[in-house]
């Protein structure tokens, strides 16, 4: 094994070591965690930090989130192999990326056309065909292919929006930010039941605000 391969294989088992530290814990997770390789999702002068636990920025004034919080989520969503999950802010991509390994299909959607593209270029060199990236304000969901079993949003909003909560199915979960700023954050999870929706509190985070309309890419 040569030198770099040697340094990449073992920054990968410091990154599973630091996954499983913070609470990531659910095999299927870790599994898909390690196949995903986070390399390809960050560009420019942070490239050499993707094995990091932090998050970076990228294109368009947002940010990769750390990848203990990618695993966090993911876990909270308990994802089935038979799901259909929408995610709201594809940002990077390597969120989807995780969720094409658990589920059998992903819709992602991002208000910038820069990202999805960006992100459509990697999900096609990394042969994931169970992903349909949208560029569309994931404020509203997407009503046409709904409902979903799960729904993951990568932005905070104050509240759960009610498009995203209508577009759930029954028994089906929803993972996301609430705050009313950009610095306190609760991720919490949502499950749709008979008789309404039941709320959990998982933990602080930091994420950005979930914005309506399309943005303009830069």
């Amino acid at each position: 094994m040569s030198d770099d391969a040697d340094d990449i294989a073992t920054r990968k088992m410091q990154f599973l070591y630091a996954l499983r530290s913070k609470g990531v814990t659910d095999n299927r997770v870790l599994t898909a965690m390690e196949k995903i390789d986070r390399g390809p999702f960050i560009r420019g002068h942070f490239s050499d930090r993707a094995y990091e636990d932090m998050p970076l920025p990228i294109a368009c004034g947002q940010t990769i989130s750390q990848p203990s919080v990618v695993g966090l989520m993911t876990q909270a969503l308990n994802v089935r192999p038979r799901d259909t999950v929408l995610e709201i802010g594809t940002g990077s991509g390597y969120q989807a990326a995780i969720l094409s390994l658990l589920a059998r299909r992903i819709y992602t959607v991002d208000r910038y056309r820069r990202l999805v593209r960006e992100a459509r270029d990697v999900f096609e060199t990394l042969d994931l065909p169970n992903i349909t990236a949208i560029t569309a304000d994931g404020s509203f969901g997407l009503p046409d292919q709904a409902p979903f079993d799960r729904i993951l949003v990568t932005a905070a909003a104050e509240d759960a929006p009610g498009p995203l909560l209508a577009q759930l199915k029954i028994g089906g979960i929803m993972v996301l930010p609430v705050g009313q700023s950009d610095t306190v954050q609760t991720l919490i999870r949502v499950v749709r039941t008979e008789d309404g929706y039941d709320y959990d509190e998982l933990r602080p985070v930091r994420f950005v605000p979930l914005l309506e309309g399309l943005g303009r890419d830069t």
